[in-house]
């Protein structure tokens, strides 16, 4: 029986599972999007989202906890120097799968798997950072004067315009003036 044992083999032993999933996550880490199976990508990201939470926090410590599942020198630097700066504010979802489709020799869903912070079309969208949502609700407002089901109307402030005062405007000539000096001028 398989109780509480959600771990998917991807049909590898274990150390072999264990060097395709170091691998990959070298790649993610390196290239930052990585085109793979669906059920590759959602173990990969099991592996490598704590790799990144512990990139957080630069001690020896952390840093040998990491080299030990990625056995990569130049991923663990580039993880702890450019993704760990990148990535510092977030509180977790470091990265993000996108489907593709299926491929065409065997039918395997296929996805993209990308570090969040790195895809510049989906940052373009994003607009200014706000404050932090929470999970508390807000004040209401006071519901006691509208009734129940009833659409409410926009309330339209009215704004008055007021004319500035006559000496302030400048004086423009109208057409007759002009005709009348133009006229002055020739019978002169």
């Amino acid at each position: 029986m398989r109780h509480n044992n959600k771990l998917n083999h991807l049909g590898r032993t274990h150390s072999h599972r264990e060097a395709m999933l170091s691998n990959m996550a070298v790649s993610l880490i390196m290239h930052k999007r990585i085109f793979t199976t669906l059920a590759k990508a959602k173990e990969l990201r099991r592996y490598v989202e704590p790799l990144i939470t512990r990139s957080k926090e630069d001690t020896t410590h952390s840093r040998r906890i990491v080299f030990s599942n990625l056995r990569d020198k130049y991923s663990v630097t580039e993880l702890f120097k450019e993704v760990s700066k990148k990535i510092g504010d977030r509180p977790g979802g470091y990265t993000r799968i996108i489907k593709t489709g299926n491929r065409l020799g065997d039918n395997a869903s296929m996805c993209f798997i990308e570090l969040v912070d790195y895809n510049e079309l989906m940052l373009k969208d994003r607009k200014a950072p706000t404050k932090a949502k929470t999970r508390r609700s807000r004040k209401k407002t006071d519901t006691s004067k509208v009734k129940a089901g009833a659409p409410t109307a926009p309330v339209v402030k009215k704004e008055t315009v007021s004319a500035p005062p006559a000496e302030k405007l400048p004086l423009v000539e109208t057409e007759t003036e002009n005709q009348e000096t133009s006229e002055t001028e020739e019978t002169k």
